[in-house]
């Protein structure tokens, strides 16, 4: 029995989308060449891919929701070209380099395929801040620091005076800048990117795969009303990799919560005084993201939850404490708007692995899979997603040696009861011990 997403239907970012066009779901016995199962940033990139180097294939990109519902276009809208906070700790200098070297060839792709399609989704290349509110923050940013020069990239310190004519608020102390990060609207700009696919991309959505199973050399896909028979199938399924077999001792699956406001009005943007369409990111990791959308949104996103259940784990009342808990954090930053409501409170469920090692490659014979980004979707999904159609069709490249040199097995997990009350242990232990930066 396969767990499938379960949307809240409270996403900010895919609520103020115009309507989509009626979904194309699958129906009947059906062949493809290949098969991408998710149609998040790893699928889109896996399906573009293919169609692009087998434009005589017929390609079939599926997935259980509409284009833009799940995680991808959940995020909080950046598409950061730095190696996470863990990652930039790795002892080996050529393993930075490299996701480094990854991430940028994302950002590259979606700049292209965004200017090629002119996809309305809020691009823009303005960098972001990471920034601290006390002690315990200016801690994590001085060793943040020191991490930027022995990689050798930009950086700008940025203190108070100057941050607060930014963010329209004094409450962060000191912040670094770093310019190589994109920001946008995730939901639109993934379901751009869904309606711009090669012809050869046969799309389906809102077509649960229930079941896989290897017939001879192929595999048969089954959905709720037709199968699928293909030689070769991509799993851009994240956490929901799990579902079909594989890595199932090997990911956690955990959610993070972002709310954001109406848009300010024109008097509320004149008492707020600072800058439009900026992004921050916590210091301490387990702190407050914020930005300020182009669309004069407030978005606050912390609170983080172990699901074991998926979406399925979360319902009302967590989502309406979850929102209680960023009405404290917007009234800390910017007590003047306390009466601005917060109108969408949403989650997002990403795949982490305790040895911080994103899984890439072949899982059997005919079946490949991306799974684990470890937080940071956007980028790696894009440059992955493209890669794995690589190896599933052996066109090397200096790029695919390089995802395959910084990644690897995620390790096993402890068995149930330990691994969710340990999960739920950390979590606590972290949030007490970044209280001051929330």
């Amino acid at each position: 029995m396969i767990a499938l997403p379960n949307d809240d239907r409270s996403c900010g970012w895919y609520d103020v989308l115009t309507t989509a066009a009626p979904s194309k779901k699958m129906s009947g016995e059906q062949n493809a060449d290949f098969v991408v199962i998710g149609a998040g940033f790893a699928g889109l990139a896996a399906a573009r891919r293919l169609a692009e180097r087998q434009p005589n294939a017929r390609i079939v990109l599926v997935d259980a929701q509409r284009i833009a519902e799940g995680a991808s276009g959940r995020n909080s809208g950046f598409v950061i070209d730095l190696p996470h906070k863990f990652a930039l700790e790795h002892p080996d200098p050529a393993h930075k380099q490299k996701l480094l070297s990854l991430n940028r060839s994302a950002i590259s792709q979606l700049q292209q395929l965004v200017d090629d399609y002119q996809i309305d989704c809020q691009w823009s290349a303005v960098g972001k801040y990471q920034g601290a509110v006390g002690a315990r923050g200016q801690a994590h940013l001085d060793h943040f620091e020191a991490l930027m020069k022995d990689l050798g990239e930009p950086f700008r310190v940025v203190e108070q005076t100057e941050l607060a004519k930014v963010l329209g608020t004094n409450y962060y102390s000191r912040a670094i800048f770093t310019p190589g990060t994109y920001l946008m609207q995730p939901a639109a700009l993934v379901r751009g990117l869904g309606n711009n696919l090669p012809e050869n991309v046969d799309v389906f959505e809102q077509t649960p795969i229930r079941k896989i199973q290897q017939q001879g050399q192929k595999w048969l896909l089954h959905a709720d009303d037709g199968t699928l028979k293909t030689p070769k199938v991509l799993l851009a399924t994240s956490i929901f990799t799990r579902e079909f077999g594989y890595l199932k001792n090997r990911l956690l699956p955990v959610m993070t919560f972002a709310s954001w406001t109406r848009p300010l009005s024109d008097a509320e943007l004149e008492r707020y005084q600072g800058e439009l369409n900026w992004g921050l990111t916590p210091a301490d990791h387990a702190g407050t993201t914020l930005r300020m959308t182009a669309d004069r949104r407030i978005l606050i996103r912390n609170t983080y939850k172990h699901v074991p259940k998926y979406a399925a784990s979360v319902n009302d009342q967590t989502r309406q404490w979850v929102q209680g808990e960023h009405y404290k954090a917007l009234r800390a930053r910017y007590p003047d708007f306390a009466d601005i409501p917060l109108t969408h409170t949403w989650g997002g469920v990403y795949a982490i692995s305790r040895n911080f090692t994103n899984f890439f490659g072949q899982l059997e014979n005919g079946v490949y899979a991306s799974a684990c980004d470890n937080g940071v979707g956007a980028a790696w999904g894009t440059v992955s997603g493209g890669l794995l159609a690589d190896l599933a069709i052996q066109a090397d490249s200096q790029a695919l040696q390089d995802i395959q040199y910084v990644t690897g097995m995620p390790s096993l997990n402890p068995p149930e009861p330990f691994l969710g009350l340990g999960v739920k242990f950390r979590i606590g232990l972290a949030k007490w011990q970044s209280r001051s930066e929330l």
